[in-house]
């Protein structure tokens, strides 16, 4: 692709991000990475829903800004990273999806083996531990995951999804935050059935031998457990409940909170009128005999 085309494809792609509520307000940023090696990025402090090409910034393969009316996103030594560790990563979209988010500030891991079409084109999905956004510690953390993995999550900050196109990052994005929603609806409805571990490691080394992925992954598509963690190949959180499990079944559907200590129900009734005793007594008399 030419860089008019680039360009057209960014603002295309910003526009469908905050459309898809992806990310609000001045929030995230993309860019990708041209056949000269140089990037072309979202300037720092756009509105994303509103891109223009005038909100455009070129820069050189260390950051060094080449051409553009503003400065590049303050997050784009996160972009160089993911780069510099994959050659095969031509596109980078960082976002704020909201339900992706949440997990990771309720301390539930979406790296699980859970819906089979995820684990055939992504795999899991980790996230990174918490880092000051916009620094090197951050950048470090980000490009060391993306070395394995084609889509992240950064505690509490927000997602990072790579692809050889835009397309492609952008599916990466959109399958994750949908991922979040159908999990969470499960969770809500009273549990995840997590896919059984021979099942995983047989969708996960098929997706890598039809799809591709990180060249690290791809390389362990033959091994026993291919590149999945011990959470998909190993004991289920669900069938097995630890902390760490993404949704251990509970039975329960309602349950009451009291200050106070639950007395009987004869109890209960009469306190709330002392003066029925009577129909207290008719009550408790009928429900013995059910």
């Amino acid at each position: 692709m030419n860089e008019h085309q680039i360009r057209r494809d960014l603002i295309k792609f910003s526009h469908l991000c905050y459309e898809r509520h992806l990310l609000v307000a001045m929030d995230g940023n993309l860019s990708v990475r041209m056949p000269s090696g140089n990037i072309i990025c979202t300037q720092a402090g756009c509105h994303k829903g509103f891109l223009t090409e005038d909100e455009l910034v070129v820069i050189d393969a260390t950051g060094k800004k080449l051409r553009g009316r503003g400065m590049p996103t303050s997050e784009m030594a996160m972009h160089i990273a993911c780069y510099n560790a994959r050659p095969d990563v031509n596109a980078v979209i960082h976002t704020h999806p909201p339900l992706s988010i949440a997990f990771t500030i309720a301390g539930v891991s979406m790296a699980r083996c859970v819906l089979p079409e995820v684990v055939l084109t992504l795999g899991v999905i980790p996230t990174v531990d918490y880092a000051t956004t916009g620094t090197d510690d951050l950048a470090t953390r980000v490009g060391d995951a993306i070395l394995t993995h084609d889509a992240i999550l950064m505690d509490r900050h927000g997602a990072v999804c790579v692809g050889k196109n835009l397309l492609e990052a952008f599916c990466r994005l959109e399958t994750m935050e949908h991922t979040a929603l159908i999990t969470k609806t499960a969770r809500d409805l009273g549990g995840v059935k997590e896919l059984p571990a021979a099942e995983a490691v047989r969708l996960r080394a098929m997706g890598l031998k039809r799809y591709g992925g990180p060249p690290s992954a791809v390389a362990r598509a033959d091994h026993p457990c291919v590149d999945l963690p011990d959470a998909c190949t190993g004991c289920s959180g669900c069938a097995t409940p630890t902390p760490s499990g993404i949704a251990p079944k509970s039975d329960l559907k309602l349950a009451r909170i009291s200050a106070s200590p639950v007395h009987s129900l004869g109890d209960a009734l009469r306190e709330s009128d002392p003066i029925e005793d009577m129909v207290v007594a008719e009550v408790l008399k009928a429900l013995s005999k059910r």
